[in-house]
This record gives structure tokens, C-alpha cells and sequence, in this order.
């Protein structure tokens, strides 16, 4: 079965196998440790010391709190990335198993923080530098085979990348057989042509 939060793919085996682990606390600690997973992934870090009290109840050992931990670390984190609804991402999670109540109270903490962690995601996004210049030259190598020296033809390539700080350049260069560089074009060219399409 496919779930909006898990990206319309299967949930992770794991995951699954970590929702019976938080049944075992009240719903009610369950989203303050929900509050304390959003604290980090907001970047304001985690209070371990506050994770263990609330899990204290239900005689979690290490494992069990890092596995909680991880699992709501992914769910609230892969439901913001997807862009899913709280009530969508509720209903996923009591077809996983989890209790509506434990279910409800993770999605009030979710709702509350939808738009901070989106702002998170943004800011944590890939960010590329803006190409400013390519240039490249064809050298030819000698390589030895069996019966004679063969020149073989070698592309080295030079771009040119804005840098981190405003104004300035990074260059990056390197070299690619010149079967690697045909290899290399038509995959650019196959990009391009998807990106065009997209517009």
C-alpha cells in the first residue's frame, strides 16, 4: 500500500515496526515528544533528559527511545517534505496502526509547525551555484597497446561557478575520456530537454 508521507511509495519496514513501540505510551506524552522531535528538526536540538521522563512510564530502554525518536523524526519529516494535510497524514497513521488518539495528538503537533518546518526545508534545500562560465580544450595522449602508441583523445573541462560569498567565482576542472565526455553531452542534452519540457 502507498502513503502520501512516505512520498506515494510503501512505508519502510521499520517504520512500521516502530508505530506498535509508540502505542506503548500515552497519547499524551506522545505529542509532547512530538514537540521535542519538532524542536530539532526545527533546529533548536532535543532535550534527551525530558525524552527519557516521557518515555519513563512505559520502561523504554535506550533502543526503544532512539527508535521512537527516529521514527517520528521521519514521519514529521517526510509528511512536511510531501506537503501532506494533517488529516491525511492522521488517517495514514491509524491504517499503520497507530492509535487514533496517539494519531491525533502527533498531527495537532504537526499542523502547528507544517509551515516553520516547510521554511526549514527550503532553507535546508539543495542550493546550486549559478554556472557562469564552461570552457574546455581536446588534448591528445600517447597510450601504448600491443602493436603501436595510439594518441587518444582527452577532454579537459573548466566550469566556472558563482562562489558562496556575493561576487565571487569558484572554478572546478578536470578531464574525461572522450568516450566518457560523449556519454557526459547526451546526458545534459537529455536533462535539458526534460527541464524544457517542464516549463
Amino acid at each position: 500500500m502507498r502513503f502520501r508521507f512516505c512520498g506515494d511509495l510503501d512505508c519502510p519496514d521499520w517504520v512500521l515496526a516502530e508505530i506498535s513501540t509508540l502505542a506503548k505510551i500515552s497519547s499524551v506524552k506522545m505529542k509532547l515528544l512530538c514537540v521535542q522531535v519538532l524542536k530539532d528538526l526545527l533546529g533548536e536540538g532535543i532535550d534527551y533528559d525530558k525524552v527519557a521522563k516521557l518515555t519513563s512510564d512505559a520502561k523504554f530502554e535506550t533502543g526503544d527511545i532512539k527508535a521512537s525518536v527516529a521514527v517520528l523524526n521521519f514521519i514529521l519529516f517526510s509528511a512536511a517534505k510531501n506537503d501532506v494535510d494533517s488529516e491525511s497524514l492522521s488517517s495514514e497513521l491509524q491504517q499503520l496502526g497507530l492509535p487514533k488518539e496517539h494519531a491525533t495528538g502527533l498531527c495537532k503537533s504537526y499542523e502547528d509547525n507544517h509551515s516553520a518546518l516547510q521554511d526549514r526545508l527550503r532553507e535546508s534545500s539543495l542550493r546550486l551555484s549559478r554556472l557562469e562560465d564552461v570552457s574546455w580544450r581536446v588534448d591528445y595522449t600517447l597510450s601504448s597497446s600491443e602493436l603501436k602508441d595510439v594518441r587518444e583523445p582527452v577532454v579537459q573541462l573548466r566550469l566556472r561557478a558563482q562562489g558562496i560569498d556575493p561576487g565571487s567565482t569558484q572554478s572546478t576542472v578536470f578531464s574525461v575520456s572522450a568516450d566518457k565526455f560523449r556519454v557526459l553531452l547526451m546526458e545534459l542534452k537529455q536533462a535539458q530537454a526534460l527541464m524544457n519540457s517542464l516549463h
